[in-house]
């Protein structure tokens, strides 16, 4: 491992830190680690609402009524995950433009208005965020470059108060950007696309609707999702219908068959993916918690974050590890955070094709914690020790790039006690 970390050190970290440290990188990247304390707190409303204990779900339903309770974690989740591409589309172009050393909080308001402009109503939740960064990118250059223009900066006469003035001086460059991305959505109406955001969906999910149940599919799904995820797109969202309409009809196909005494005909399928593969969320990271928490002595940054995501992570919920470590635009995690779904596929997959393991024939919540899903989708304790290898299998393969992570966080505590 010494050997790995030292090439590591000495021809990745160098060349990811250049890429890390590139400007439109940084302003995602930031704009992330400030909504981190709202994913967070969805993530804790999210679990305390799915909670997959029947005695609790009753006890609750019973006693304040399952619409009342659950509202409270509606009305949470509607405050955070729910405006989520909004307050991304703010943040990303307010941290770019002050790059620039423009106004960041204007760059910001006509970013959110350029998102609606654009269409972005449908898109406010996750669902919205790729879409939500493009806008915040590109806003945020057109607005800049466009304030630097002394030719459409409306001047006030002096006296009149510095907020007021600085308002009309980015009033042209606000109205021609917003402009622009109105006349864009409506050249997408005029082409028959009403719904950019869900077009947007559709593009992207059509290429995987002809996929079966094969290994092949399993492993790109495993590779897409991850990937997707680390750009900031929400990869499980945008799997998921995908995920429904190939892998749920197979589960389904899968109890006929055990019910009928017959041999379950798939194997890759919706819980395959959540009780072997998805250990903590997209990228297995209930594996990168452990080995945080193992191996991670000086990053006080991961130990803080680790501690915060733990008990979601046990129920798959690794938000607050995707924005708040961040996994999103890590390069020192890039490899594991791919890397890992599709080995466990890999193994996954084998271990049932060869008997070791039953296929799933029960589809329990997607909040089941590791171990437990297994045996619930197996129905067999050999579902169980499934999940339990290829959980200390995630381990394994984060711990090196844990440690990486560890040595930098050391050198640069250093690096600011001798500054």
């Amino acid at each position: 491992m010494n050997g790995f970390i030292d090439f590591m050190e000495k021809h990745f970290i160098p060349r990811a830190s250049k890429i890390g440290a590139q400007r439109h990188l940084v302003a995602i990247r930031d704009s992330f680690i400030v909504t981190m304390p709202l994913m967070i707190l969805g993530s804790l409303v999210l679990l305390i609402n799915n909670l997959p204990i029947p005695v609790y779900q009753n006890f609750m339903n019973n006693i304040f009524g399952e619409e009342l309770w659950k509202s409270f974690g509606g009305n949470v989740w509607n405050g955070t995950f729910g405006i989520l591409s909004v307050l991304i589309a703010f943040l990303v172009a307010h941290n770019l433009a002050k790059d620039y050393d423009k106004d960041g909080v204007a760059a910001g308001v006509v970013s959110v208005a350029s998102f609606f402009a654009l269409g972005g109503l449908t898109g406010m939740s996750s669902n919205g965020l790729f879409i939500a960064l493009i806008v915040g990118l590109v806003s945020a250059e057109i607005f800049s470059r466009l304030s630097g223009n002394d030719k459409l900066v409306v001047k006030m006469p002096e006296g009149v108060p510095p907020a007021v003035a600085k308002s009309f001086a980015a009033m042209l460059p606000a109205m021609i950007t917003i402009s622009i991305f109105g006349l864009i959505c409506t050249i997408f109406i005029g082409f028959g696309i009403t719904d950019i955001v869900t077009s947007f969906y559709d593009l992207v999910q059509q290429p995987f609707m002809g996929l079966a149940n094969t290994l092949p599919s399993a492993l790109l799904l495993a590779f897409i999702t991850p990937f997707l995820w680390f750009f900031g797109l929400h990869g499980a969202n945008m799997v998921e219908p995908l995920m429904q309409t190939i892998n749920a009809p197979a589960i389904e196909a899968n109890m006929a068959a055990v019910t009928n005494g017959d041999v379950a005909p798939y194997i890759v399928n919706k819980p395959f993916f959540d009780s072997f593969v998805n250990l903590g969320g997209t990228g297995a990271t209930l594996g990168l918690i452990i080995a945080i928490l193992i191996l991670a002595r000086r990053n006080k940054a991961y130990k803080v974050i680790t501690g915060l995501s733990t008990a979601p992570g046990i129920f798959n919920i690794n938000e607050p590890m995707m924005f708040g470590l961040p996994i999103v635009l890590n390069p020192i995690l890039f490899i594991p955070f791919i890397l890992t779904p599709v080995v466990l596929v890999l193994v996954a997959y084998t271990a049932t094709k060869f008997g070791l393991v039953p296929a799933a024939v029960t589809m329990p919540p997607w909040v089941t914690p590791p171990i437990i899903g297994g045996i619930l989708a197996t129905q067999s304790i050999a579902g169980g020790v499934l999940a339990a290898v290829n959980l200390v299998l995630s381990v394994i393969i984060y711990a090196p790039f844990v440690k990486i992570a560890d040595i930098q966080a050391a050198k640069k505590a250093e690096e600011e006690a001798q500054a």
